[in-house]
């Protein structure tokens, strides 16, 4: 450690989801990463999130405690009333993760607590939640929460998602950024796919919009004979892109692979010539930094935020504006085997760019400056 200590301390992050949940991604996984960051610097760490079918309720995996109870929704009454009750333990400082909603632990507590943001779901509510349910969460989100943790430290992953705190009224020297790590590749058979191959990664939820990845599929097909895309990951959209697949035809094109493991995951990422990724918003992409290590571009919507900072355009992969210009990226690309191997060399080099040990260091850093009452604002290269 680098001047200060956290042994001792006791830890407990309040999330709705872990990474062993079927829908659990990226956001996830950085809080897994930053948990077991904590542990290593001798913290005691205790996770809070949903349980789902087949999760054991009480669990430590890596040393850190998972704690699972409630669904989707009741996660958030039931997060509180643990914390309110000291059914947790005692606790030194709780990592508030907002994931649009917060658990608004800052009501039930008089503990440090630092809010963890991984983007602002500004967009993401209409799409997920129309109507009043949406309205009430983009109102809590936009109103609510910068107000209840207006004297808390703040966490985004992304320059993108700091500023739009900014524009949520979170100001002052209160919001430090931490970008993610990438894991160690894991090694598979070696090689490009013979034929183009494209590949989307990630929950399959309507914000994630992989509809945009078929129909620029769909746009391709006639021009590049043999063009596949993959689709991995699972979510509660998953009938509806099949459904949608079926509609227009494109069975011949989109294969789900479904929730597949590590090493089958780092083999699409190997055999596809792009990663597309259409999401709405995102509040960096670890999927981006995955495929990096294979030498995989990216194609992505510059609109998504976190894009900005996980791709760097012209170097790892390509941005857009538009499904328009996302399918005529994808073109360029698959007509351009000198332009997708350089910018697949620079996907690869700004993947090791970015590691989960300055992550956890960062991180930590800021958990010992909330616990000694101080405030920081920092930013990862």
């Amino acid at each position: 450690m680098k001047g200060f200590d956290l042994a001792g301390k006791r830890i407990v992050f309040l999330s709705w989801r872990d990474t062993q949940n079927p829908e659990g991604g990226g956001a996830e996984r950085f809080l897994e990463k930053m948990a077991i960051g904590l542990v290593e610097r001798g913290c005691s760490v205790t996770v809070f999130c949903a349980s789902y079918a087949g999760a054991p309720p009480d669990e430590v995996i890596d040393c850190v405690r998972y704690v699972r109870r409630g669904g989707k929704l009741s996660v958030y009454a039931q997060g509180m009333r643990a914390l309110a009750n000291g059914d947790l333990g005692e606790v030194d400082l709780v990592v508030d993760v907002q994931n649009g909603l917060p658990f608004f632990s800052r009501l039930v507590t008089r503990k440090p607590v630092v809010v963890l943001v991984h983007h602002v779901h500004r967009e993401q509510w209409p799409v997920v939640y129309p109507g009043l349910f949406g309205r009430i969460g983009w109102w809590i989100e936009r109103r609510f929460a910068p107000l209840l943790y207006r004297r808390s430290q703040y966490v985004a992953v992304s320059r993108a998602t700091r500023a739009e705190l900014r524009e949520l009224g979170v100001t002052g020297p209160r919001v430090a950024v931490v970008h993610n790590g990438t894991d160690p590749v894991i090694a598979v058979a070696p090689g490009k796919a013979p034929t183009p191959t494209l590949a989307v990664v990630g929950r399959l939820v309507p914000h994630k919009q992989v509809e945009h990845a078929v129909d620029a599929a769909l746009a391709l097909r006639d021009e590049f004979p043999g063009l596949r895309l993959e689709v991995v990951g699972s979510g509660w959209w998953e009938a509806n892109l099949h459904e949608y697949v079926a509609a227009r035809g494109a069975q011949d094109l989109v294969e789900f692979r479904g929730h597949v493991g590590e090493e089958e995951k780092h083999e699409i990422y190997e055999r596809a010539w792009i990663l597309v990724l259409p999401s709405l918003k995102e509040g960096w992409g670890l999927v981006v930094g995955e495929a990096g290590m294979h030498s995989t571009p990216t194609v992505a919507y510059v609109s998504a935020g976190g894009t900005l900072e996980s791709v760097a355009a012209g170097v790892s992969g390509l941005l857009v504006d538009s499904p328009g210009e996302l399918t005529d990226a994808i073109r360029s690309l698959l007509l351009d085997e000198q332009l997708r191997t350089s910018l697949g060399d620079g996907a690869l080099a700004m993947s090791h760019a970015y590691t989960w040990g300055h992550a956890q260091e960062s991180f930590a850093l800021i958990v010992d400056a909330a616990l000694s009452g101080r405030r920081i604002e920092s930013q990862d290269p």
